[in-house]
Protein backbone atom coordinates (compact mmCIF):
# COMPACT_ATOMS: atom_id res chain seq x y z
CA UNK A 1 0.00 0.00 0.00
CA UNK A 2 1.08 3.81 -0.83
CA UNK A 3 1.15 5.98 2.24
CA UNK A 4 2.25 9.85 1.79
CA UNK A 5 2.46 11.09 5.38
CA UNK A 6 3.20 14.09 6.56
CA UNK A 7 1.61 16.36 3.77
CA UNK A 8 -1.36 18.60 3.84
CA UNK A 9 -4.62 17.79 1.46
CA UNK A 10 -4.90 20.88 -1.06
CA UNK A 11 -8.02 20.52 -3.76
CA UNK A 12 -7.25 22.71 -6.12
CA UNK A 13 -10.81 24.40 -7.23
CA UNK A 14 -12.36 24.46 -10.74
CA UNK A 15 -11.71 22.92 -13.46
CA UNK A 16 -7.88 21.31 -14.54
CA UNK A 17 -6.88 19.85 -17.73
CA UNK A 18 -6.49 16.12 -17.39
CA UNK A 19 -3.57 16.21 -20.03
CA UNK A 20 -1.32 17.74 -17.64
CA UNK A 21 1.50 15.42 -16.28
CA UNK A 22 4.05 16.14 -13.99
CA UNK A 23 5.54 19.69 -15.34
CA UNK A 24 1.88 20.82 -16.18
CA UNK A 25 0.55 20.23 -12.76
CA UNK A 26 3.54 21.44 -10.88
CA UNK A 27 3.16 24.74 -12.48
CA UNK A 28 -0.43 25.15 -11.89
CA UNK A 29 0.80 24.42 -8.14
CA UNK A 30 3.57 27.25 -8.26
CA UNK A 31 1.79 29.71 -10.23
CA UNK A 32 -1.77 29.57 -9.15
CA UNK A 33 -1.47 28.14 -5.51
CA UNK A 34 1.89 29.96 -4.95
CA UNK A 35 3.27 26.97 -3.89
CA UNK A 36 6.17 24.45 -3.79
CA UNK A 37 5.30 20.94 -5.69
CA UNK A 38 8.29 19.41 -3.75
CA UNK A 39 6.25 20.22 -0.62
CA UNK A 40 5.28 16.94 0.24
CA UNK A 41 1.36 17.94 0.24
CA UNK A 42 -1.06 16.34 -1.80
CA UNK A 43 -2.63 18.44 -4.82
CA UNK A 44 -5.92 16.89 -6.09
CA UNK A 45 -6.45 17.88 -9.55
CA UNK A 46 -10.39 17.55 -11.53
CA UNK A 47 -11.45 17.71 -14.95
CA UNK A 48 -14.83 19.62 -16.31
CA UNK A 49 -16.81 16.68 -16.10
CA UNK A 50 -15.89 15.51 -12.62
CA UNK A 51 -15.52 11.92 -12.75
CA UNK A 52 -11.45 12.43 -13.15
CA UNK A 53 -9.03 13.24 -10.39
CA UNK A 54 -5.05 13.78 -10.45
CA UNK A 55 -3.07 13.79 -7.42
CA UNK A 56 0.36 15.40 -7.56
CA UNK A 57 2.56 14.39 -4.33
CA UNK A 58 6.38 14.23 -4.11
CA UNK A 59 8.94 11.98 -2.14
CA UNK A 60 12.40 12.14 -1.18
CA UNK A 61 12.97 10.62 -5.09
CA UNK A 62 10.86 12.36 -7.65
CA UNK A 63 7.27 12.67 -8.09
CA UNK A 64 4.32 11.09 -8.11
CA UNK A 65 1.14 11.31 -10.19
CA UNK A 66 -1.91 9.54 -9.66
CA UNK A 67 -5.32 9.05 -11.25
CA UNK A 68 -8.80 7.78 -10.57
CA UNK A 69 -11.74 7.49 -13.20
CA UNK A 70 -15.04 7.37 -12.08
CA UNK A 71 -17.37 4.90 -13.61
CA UNK A 72 -20.90 6.46 -12.99
CA UNK A 73 -20.78 9.90 -10.70
CA UNK A 74 -19.21 12.53 -10.44
CA UNK A 75 -17.04 13.98 -7.26
CA UNK A 76 -18.39 17.04 -5.37
CA UNK A 77 -15.94 19.59 -6.09
CA UNK A 78 -15.57 22.99 -5.23
CA UNK A 79 -15.66 25.65 -8.02
CA UNK A 80 -13.06 28.49 -8.38
CA UNK A 81 -13.89 31.90 -6.78
CA UNK A 82 -12.30 35.06 -7.24
CA UNK A 83 -10.37 34.94 -3.81
CA UNK A 84 -10.27 30.79 -3.51
CA UNK A 85 -7.63 28.80 -5.93
CA UNK A 86 -7.25 25.57 -3.38
CA UNK A 87 -9.39 24.19 -0.40
CA UNK A 88 -7.56 22.25 2.14
CA UNK A 89 -9.29 18.94 3.25
CA UNK A 90 -8.19 16.45 6.27
CA UNK A 91 -8.03 13.21 5.76
CA UNK A 92 -11.81 12.37 6.46
CA UNK A 93 -12.90 14.98 4.60
CA UNK A 94 -11.09 13.87 1.36
CA UNK A 95 -12.05 9.62 2.12
CA UNK A 96 -15.35 11.25 2.23
CA UNK A 97 -14.86 13.31 -0.89
CA UNK A 98 -13.51 9.38 -2.71
CA UNK A 99 -16.27 7.58 -1.47
CA UNK A 100 -19.27 9.72 -3.16
CA UNK A 101 -20.09 12.12 -0.21
CA UNK A 102 -20.31 16.07 -0.58
CA UNK A 103 -17.95 16.88 2.16
CA UNK A 104 -19.26 20.27 2.28
CA UNK A 105 -22.26 19.47 3.00
CA UNK A 106 -21.75 17.89 5.95
CA UNK A 107 -21.27 19.86 9.49
CA UNK A 108 -18.31 18.64 11.41
CA UNK A 109 -19.03 18.78 15.22
CA UNK A 110 -17.18 20.79 17.49
CA UNK A 111 -14.57 19.22 19.23
CA UNK A 112 -11.10 19.81 19.93
CA UNK A 113 -8.20 17.37 19.28
CA UNK A 114 -6.01 16.58 22.02
CA UNK A 115 -2.01 17.09 21.76
CA UNK A 116 -0.24 14.04 20.73
CA UNK A 117 2.41 15.03 23.30
CA UNK A 118 3.00 13.39 26.88
CA UNK A 119 2.04 15.70 29.84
Amino acid sequence: MLTFGGGRLFLVAGVTDMRKSFNGLAGIVRERLQADPMSRHLFFFCNRDRNRMKVLVADESGMWVLSKRLDRGTFAWPAVDAEITRVEYRAEQLALLLNGFDAEQLRARKWRRRSLTAS
